[in-house]
């Protein structure tokens, strides 16, 4: 798994790529949940994700609840088809905020 984070306004972005499994979850959630805890409102670009697995679901799962709890604003943007996959089988693409882009999702909490 790749993993960066740089700024967009006022906004984090936490780059993720390759695979997010078990081994490299903690990595992930660890840049996800440091935005946050900065008190940055935070988008998660999965374009780059080929897989993603349970573990990596939750490290998402628990920024957005974190986000709610600061009043932070949270969102996915350009979700891969492999990571759509997975959260559409959770029924979490209803539940995340999901943007084409960055600049969608920086826009739409304006």
């Amino acid at each position: 798994m790749s993993g960066t984070v740089r700024q967009e306004g006022s906004y984090a972005i936490v780059c993720l790529g390759g695979e997010i499994d078990l081994h490299s979850s903690p990595e992930a959630r660890k840049l996800i949940l440091g935005c946050l805890q900065e008190g940055k409102p935070t988008l998660v670009d999965l374009s780059g994700v080929a897989y993603i697995d349970s573990s990596g679901v939750a490290s998402l799962v628990e920024g957005f609840q974190l986000a709610r709890q600061r009043q932070l604003d949270f969102g996915l943007v350009g979700v891969s088809p492999a990571a759509l996959n997975v959260l559409k089988l959770a029924r979490l693409d209803k539940v995340f905020p999901i943007y084409a882009s960055v600049q969608e999702g920086v826009a739409s909490a304006k």
